[in-house]
């Protein structure tokens, strides 16, 4: 979430106006995180629901957990779709990522998993770092585990990252409609990505570095893993309807539910995206739609995948430049403490889309 000046008031809305960046300050309920960059929390705007607002007082330190998770989410949706017609815009305005957030497309889907993951993770690692009062490391997994290794250290608090996540992010979501569903049943699919990618690390212990025991304890993936497993299942998302049951007492908590919308496919699993509605195209401006567009945007001519100039600029062409870089170069350490470096001056053959 690009907090770009102190005058921005972080609204954490997962709703259908979505988490955005609100242009109004308010001197109450004033925070600074660890760059010095105030977050303003004014519940008189309204921006966060009651409970998201209880969540946060019973869990002093977790706003700038929350406010990294959702900054760490947005660049990974920016670095995943970089080569793609949908490069993941936002905007500083009220809805971050724009209309698409709408609709009930395959981004929308990607949108609402890669940042109700971002919360997760960050709370959960934010708890074993000790930045949040209410938690600390999952020391659950204790005692002997093997012949040769037992539990022991600092687990990220994944359960409390999910349970939080859960409250938090879902809160907003009302409703028993298509939409409540998809974006429900979404964000869980990013919550369970960092669950599933879950690995074990372990320390040696013994005379000589001879790691005659070892002890081992639970440690988050890189976001990037997260990002990249999302973005898998972006490009496999299940297109779904709406389903219901029946009225009899014994399926009630199932009674809506999402089914596949080609009777033939399977049901969508908890970690499968799923949609409802045909992508734009995102080749050209639409204000309707909120698309950007494609023209401006800078492409690979040699490249015959969705980099490449002819699928990335729709068929319209491109205009070719080549501008000059001065970068460092040729850098040496000398010692101690000296690094000179030449500089180097290249020219850059650019291609740009209609």
């Amino acid at each position: 979430l690009a907090l770009s000046s102190l005058s921005n008031t972080l609204a954490v809305n997962n709703s259908g106006r979505w988490w955005g960046i609100i242009n109004v300050a308010s001197s109450t309920n004033l925070l600074t995180d660890s760059k010095n960059v105030q977050l303003v929390l004014d519940p008189s705007l309204q921006l966060l629901s009651r409970k998201q607002r209880k969540l946060i007082r019973q869990n002093p330190g977790i706003l700038h957990s929350v406010s990294s998770g959702l900054q760490t989410a947005i660049k990974e949706c920016k670095w995943q779709f970089r080569n793609r017609r949908w490069n993941c815009p936002t905007s500083q305005g009220p809805n971050i990522f724009g209309k698409i957030v709408n609709r009930g497309c395959r981004e929308t889907a990607f949108i609402f998993a890669i940042t109700s993951a971002g919360v997760t993770h960050s709370v959960a690692r934010s708890c074993s770092e000790g930045s949040i009062e209410s938690c600390t490391c999952d020391y659950r997994r204790r005692g002997p585990g093997g012949p040769d290794w037992h539990w022991g250290g600092c687990s990220d608090n994944i359960d409390f990252g999910r349970l939080f996540g859960r409250e938090f992010v879902d809160s907003s979501e009302k409703g028993r409609d298509l939409r409540f569903l998809m974006n429900l049943h979404n964000n869980e699919a990013g919550r369970m990505t960092v669950f599933s990618e879950m690995r074990q690390e372990c320390k040696c212990h013994g005379m000589s570095g001879s790691c005659t025991v070892r002890t081992c304890w639970m440690r988050l993936p890189t976001f990037r893993t997260v990002g990249d497993v999302l973005k898998d299942r972006f490009d496999g998302a299940s297109r779904v309807i709406y389903g219901n049951k029946g009225s009899n007492r014994a399926s009630r908590v199932e009674l809506h539910h999402l089914e596949p919308e080609n009777p033939a496919h399977k049901p969508p699993s908890p970690h499968d995206l799923v949609y409802f509605e045909k992508s734009p195209n995102f080749c050209t401006y639409s204000g309707k739609m909120g698309t950007a567009g494609t023209a401006g945007r800078f492409c690979n001519s040699s490249s015959p995948g969705l980099d490449g100039c002819e699928l990335l600029c729709c068929g319209r062409g491109y205009r070719t430049r080549t501008q000059r870089v001065t970068e460092r170069c040729n850098c040496t350490f000398h010692w101690c403490c000296h690094v000179s470096c030449l500089n180097c001056t290249n020219t850059q053959v650019l291609h740009e889309c209609l």
